[in-house]
């Protein structure tokens, strides 16, 4: 009987355009449609994104023995629905790390936070007309880590006196359009909370013009709108450790843009309209699923960091050492560059006297984590 069902689909795959796969992986079953004149290599470049192990990590084994690359799925007897067992190399991968099941992106410090010792979660906080008046007066309103759920009435009252809203490490989802009507803040910090593409008022945000400084990393987020081009004063845009798949064309026009964390992702692609950033000094582009980058990175001539770890990089913008002359620090662990390729570069030598020389002086080159004086919370 066995032998007869594997003459069966073998006679399938003959005519059959495409088969369907199982990858084993990790405890996961991982359905793929693929051809059967494909090479095991065009297997392997069809899973990487879909695991986040890079093909050169990958090894394909199958009725136990491993697949040779250049073999095709029908020299190499693999038919309709079979099962082949994918196991990863340590190390050789891209994004955060292989995709072993769905991980929340709520660091542990929430966590800890999401419980108290009665076992029910706050909502809101008691907000005493001190508090309020002093927000009013210092412009600086700082609710991090107060396990709320929804933003407070009072925040509200502020109007255009507000500068900072500090709403960092709670569980916010809704972020009305009303947001709008605090005017003059420079600065909306709403990092890890549980902030969706449906519960964020994208029309409220765009509209505070003075707006320097917006953080939304560690929330649930797919995606950006095209809209989010409206804040031409941004100096830092912090969207790590979302879900987001790209970056809008109209990033272009952030021309003030000084820092953009975006790390932690799966954005396969960047518009070529980042070219336009030009005031761009640190660039943070780690854990995610890039094969490259365009080539107008450039253009960017201010910059001085740029972190790429964990990417599926295979080369670099042929220009980026000649014309970006303050570059200093380059991080490319876990991509498939090599140093023989690096040396290739035009300007190569230069960047690399740079490098060497910011690391003998011992340079603690932070951006964001500067010393200069930043406003902080007012909870005493």
């Amino acid at each position: 009987m066995e032998n007869s069902g594997t003459s069966g689909g073998v006679n399938d795959a003959k005519t059959a355009t495409t088969i369907t796969l199982n990858i084993k992986f990790s405890g996961r079953s991982i359905p793929v449609s693929v051809s059967p004149n494909s090479t095991v290599k065009d297997l392997k470049s069809l899973l990487q994104p879909l695991t986040n192990v890079l093909t050169r990590g990958q090894k394909l084994i199958f009725k136990g023995r491993v697949l040779a690359d250049g073999m095709t799925l029908r020299e190499s007897e693999i038919t309709d629905g079979a099962k082949v067992m994918l196991m990863a190399s340590q190390g050789l991968h891209q994004g955060g790390g292989p995709i072993l099941k769905e991980a929340p992106t709520r660091p542990i410090l929430r966590e800890a936070a999401h419980a108290n010792p009665k076992g029910n979660k706050r909502s809101e906080v008691f907000i005493d007309k001190g508090h309020l008046d002093r927000w009013k007066l210092t412009g600086v309103i700082a609710l991090s880590e107060c396990q709320l759920k929804v933003i407070p009435d009072e925040v509200w009252v502020c109007g255009p006196s507000a500068r900072v809203l500090d709403l960092n490490n709670n569980f916010i989802q809704d972020v009305p359009v009303k947001i709008g009507c605090l005017s003059s803040m420079q600065k909306l910090l709403l990092s890890a909370n549980d902030i969706l593409d449906e519960s964020i008022s994208w029309e409220g945000v765009v509209s505070l013009k003075s707006l320097t400084v917006l953080s939304l990393s560690q929330n649930y987020l797919t995606m950006l709108p095209s809209a989010l081009g409206a804040l031409t004063s941004l100096r830092q845009l912090h969207i790590a450790s979302n879900k987001l798949t790209s970056l809008p064309i109209q990033i272009g026009l952030m021309t003030q843009l000084e820092v953009l964390k975006a790390n932690n992702n799966r954005i396969s692609t960047i518009p070529t309209q980042i070219g336009d950033c030009n005031s761009l000094i640190e660039v943070e582009f780690s854990s995610n699923l890039l094969s490259e980058l365009p080539e107008t990175f450039s253009n960017l001539q201010n910059l001085k960091a740029l972190h790429l770890s964990n990417n599926g990089l295979k080369s670099l913008p042929r220009n980026l050492f000649k014309m970006c002359l303050q570059l200093s620090t380059l991080d490319l662990h876990g991509t498939e560059i090599t140093m023989d390729l690096l040396r290739q570069f035009e300007g190569w030598e230069n960047f690399d006297e740079r490098r060497r020389d910011k690391h003998q002086k011992q340079l603690d080159f932070r951006v964001v984590d500067s010393t200069a004086f930043d406003e902080g919370a007012d909870k005493n």
